[in-house]
């Protein structure tokens, strides 16, 4: 739609063409970009892995939202003359009522799950009270902009405010001391409520000082609901991300085919004390006495195992290969995992450069794949590298699946198991939001307390 939308700025004629499964998101992405009646084509949902003969049924078919000849929306959406109706344009409220009227708990409650304000599970209502003394949490003024957000790229992008993420740390249950964590991973401008069609969600670590200051867990459970802080720390950035783009409505502003249950929430702290390397922040070029969020897009897959056993490398490579190689790994291992390695000569970027030598697949496997071909080959066309040099490959070829710039490690755990797991997790190069250091998607907790 953006791309649309740019060839019509230049003067080109354009018609953009969605499934119709995207019926309902296409015409609101008209709207808030102050097109309502912007003249969309659709062909039915899907597209990939049709045969070219299935695809031509669909350009001389019927358009199954407009009810025509798909090809006849398309010539007369090219050459008839725009209308008054078409030049008419829009706006588009993107606020919310500060305040509500009055009624019962129960009406209240029931209000906030009829507008998709809430995961659906229960909340506290965000009083005016409640919200006052979530604020005490930070020294930042309520009407302070902490940023803008959206849940695609094709959406216009929210502009928010301290008040608007305190409301939602109040409906997650969080206490005010959370409260500069929540700002911090608003901050980033990563939506933890991306409409992608793959579900992905939003996993963010936290590092430094922080930590042990608000009782976070870094230990046994850390990824589980076993601690207060994690649970709600990562429910209020899920839920600010709802509510401050625009809400997630499934079918409309969500699009994720089977969902993530990490959508509810997705906060965890890194076990500093007991790892060998130094914590994920510092690699990153922050101080150990920085308090920082960093967020990792993705939660797609998940691969686990146990080691270093003596099949250590074997079951690494299974692991690496069995990825969806457009969304890199986060790889999150117990401390006793992170020792055992240290113990073997490894350091954590030594690791992570054994991980990228070794994951590899046959070229024609690598270009196979429907997001590599969506989100990489555009890349490798323009000749920027390495996925220039991929597609040269030869069919048979093994090529490198990352560079190791692209994999993460992070230790985490109670020490109850050399357990290790490896997550869908894009960190680098996500291009959106506000960011510190460069294109990092880490921001200071410090900067919001």
């Amino acid at each position: 739609m953006g791309f649309a939308l740019a060839l019509e700025e230049a003067g080109i004629p354009t018609i953009p063409v969605s499934t119709h499964a995207f019926a309902r998101l296409a015409k609101a992405t008209a709207r808030t970009g102050g097109m309502p009646t912007l003249r969309n084509c659709y062909v039915p949902q899907p597209v990939v892995g049709r045969t070219a003969s299935e695809l031509r049924d669909y350009i001389e078919g019927t358009d199954p939202i407009e009810k025509r000849p798909f090809m006849q929306g398309v010539i007369e959406g090219l050459t008839q003359p725009l209308t008054d109706e078409d030049l008419k344009g829009a706006t588009f409220e993107r606020e919310r009522p500060r305040f509500l009227e009055p009624d019962t708990e129960e009406n209240l409650h029931q209000l906030f799950l009829e507008n998709h304000w809430t995961d659906t599970l229960p909340i506290y209502l965000p009083t005016e009270q409640r919200v006052e003394a979530m604020l005490k949490g930070t020294s930042q003024a309520a009407d302070k902009m902490v940023g803008q957000m959206r849940p695609t790229a094709f959406r216009e992008a929210w502009a928010f405010d301290v008040e608007k993420v305190a409301v939602n740390a109040v409906m997650a249950g969080a206490r005010p001391e959370y409260l500069p964590v929540i700002l911090a991973l608003a901050a980033s401008g990563v939506s933890a409520r991306s409409s992608s069609t793959t579900s992905w969600a939003a996993l963010s670590i936290v590092n430094g000082p922080i930590r042990d200051e608000i009782g976070m867990n870094s230990g046994i459970g850390a990824m589980g609901p076993y601690n207060h802080a994690n649970a709600t720390i990562g429910r209020a950035y899920c839920l600010t991300s709802q509510n401050v783009q625009g809400s997630s409505v499934p079918g409309d502003t969500y699009m994720g085919s089977v969902g993530s249950i990490w959508n509810y929430t997705a906060c965890f702290a890194e076990n500093e004390e007991a790892s060998p390397w130094a914590p994920f922040h510092v690699d990153n070029g922050y101080k150990p006495t920085d308090s920082t969020v960093s967020v990792f897009f993705g939660g797609w897959y998940t691969q686990s195992g146990f080691g270093p056993r003596e099949s250590w490398k074997e079951k690494f490579i299974r692991c690496l290969t069995a990825t969806d190689h457009y969304s890199p790994p986060l790889i999150v291992m117990d401390p006793i995992v992170a020792r055992a390695f240290d113990d073997m000569g490894f350091s954590k970027q030594s690791l992570i450069e054994w991980c990228a030598e070794n994951a590899k697949m046959p070229a024609k496997l690598y270009w196979d794949d429907q997001w590599v071909t969506t989100l990489l080959k555009p890349k490798a066309v323009a000749g920027i590298e390495p996925f220039a040099s991929r597609l040269k490959a030869a069919p048979d070829e093994m090529i490198s699946m990352f560079a190791p710039g692209d994999i993460n490690i992070v230790v985490m755990g109670g020490e109850t198991q050399g357990a290790f797991k490896m997550i869908s997790g894009r960190f680098r190069g996500l291009g959106v939001g506000t960011m510190t250091k460069g294109k990092e998607p880490i921001v200071l907790v410090d900067d919001w307390r």
